[in-house]
């Protein structure tokens, strides 16, 4: 057991817990997704997960990605919304009417601006869209996807690789319900003035109007976005995101059986996180939660800290709770980058580990020299490290 002053007496252990994790966290909620995540977006706490480390089959949740490489072109003056890309023969039949899925109705080798580009991407979920958008943006489909792969690895997600700009199958494309929501949290975060093109409810183009395809957001219980994606492989899934209850929440359900399972179930796990937690202040942003081991550098622990303030929540009624560890794969070699992910803080409520939030390190720990080295080998061969 540990209070709340005494964080800083967290255990240090040395392998990740997160794969022993009930799917329920053994807390009284289930979904009948295959994978679900339920995340505090300010600072990245899973408040439930199911599977949520388990490669997917995205669908057209992958455009996330493709919105989020269009959104940093765009921030970064590569790009203008005025912009007119070329709709191509690739795009027109690959992506377009013929192709039977979703589809902006672009003609061929028409030129669309960008600004629709995106907007039929994010509320239509087009196809041709988003083909056209990597074409015009990076050449070809493959280049960009190689723009998103690298995006990826910058936002820090740990399994997910792209082959496409579309979401279209391909068994070399996939990713996890975490790092879709962490998709989710980055375009949230960087991208405010977009960011209101997710909940347009409709957009027309050539004539014919589509709804926005994610149904929660005409349904009046705070939903402002993301996405929905399905394919007959795997299903129907949604990231979906709300700031409702007093903090914005992001939710992936994936690998259900129709559209209404997909909203029931998404509106279900944002309903039950709006309302079955007690908020608990504990430490605000930059301030230090832990230490973790670092094995010959110039300094023998870097501190550990939130992405931003990091709040506890507590299941309402629970007992014996909470209690908390820190886990990271250590110890950690130099260098190690100030802001770099490189542990996991996990909360127990009643001997289950009910929630877990990234920790970054606080600052940058360089190589030691060859007393430290010497030292730290001692330390390892003599004592281990716990």
């Amino acid at each position: 057991m540990f209070d709340l002053l005494g964080l800083r007496q967290f255990v240090l252990a040395a392998a990740a817990v997160l794969a022993m994790l009930t799917p329920s966290f053994g807390q009284d909620f289930d979904t009948k997704a295959k994978f679900a995540v339920l995340m505090d977006y300010d600072s990245g706490m899973l408040l439930f997960h199911k599977d949520a480390d388990q490669r997917l089959e995205p669908a057209s949740m992958a455009k996330l990605m493709t919105v989020a490489v269009v959104f940093n072109e765009l921030r970064n003056g590569r790009v203008k919304m005025t912009d007119a890309f070329f709709i191509s023969e690739h795009a027109w039949r690959d992506g377009g009417a013929k192709s039977g899925g979703s589809t902006m109705f672009a003609e061929l080798n028409s030129k669309v601006p960008v600004e629709d580009l995106l907007t039929s991407v994010i509320v239509q979920s087009g196809n041709d869209a988003a083909i056209a958008l990597a074409e015009g943006i990076a050449g070809s489909e493959s280049t960009f996807a190689n723009m998103m792969n690298r995006l990826g690895e910058e936002i820090g997600l740990t399994g997910s690789h792209f082959t496409n700009a579309t979401g279209l199958p391909d068994p070399d494309q996939y990713s996890t319900a975490r790092d879709l929501a962490n998709i989710a949290r980055y375009i949230i975060g960087n991208f405010p003035e977009y960011y209101h093109i997710f909940s347009i409810p409709e957009f027309t183009w050539n004539k014919i109007r589509q709804s926005n395809r994610n149904s929660l957001v005409e349904m009046g219980i705070g939903v402002d976005g993301l996405k929905t994606g399905h394919t007959e492989a795997a299903g129907y899934g949604s990231v979906v995101s709300t700031p409702e209850g007093g903090r914005r929440l992001i939710a992936v359900v994936h690998g259900l059986k129709s559209m209404n399972e997909r909203a029931e179930e998404a509106r279900k796990l944002l309903l039950w996180g709006t309302r079955s937690f007690d908020r608990i202040p504990v430490y605000p942003k930059g301030k230090t939660v832990g230490f973790a081991n670092v094995y010959g550098g110039e300094e023998p622990q870097v501190p550990l800290i939130g992405q931003g303030d990091i709040d506890l929540f507590i299941p309402k009624g629970a007992r014996d709770c909470p209690q908390a560890t820190i886990t990271y794969k250590g110890p950690l070699r130099p260098p190690v980058e100030e802001g770099s992910q490189v542990a996991q803080l996990n909360i127990i409520c009643g001997g289950v580990v009910v929630q877990t939030a990234p920790l970054y390190a606080g600052a940058t720990v360089n190589e030691g020299g060859i007393v430290r080295k010497a030292t730290d080998a001692l330390k390892q061969l003599a004592l281990g490290w716990l």
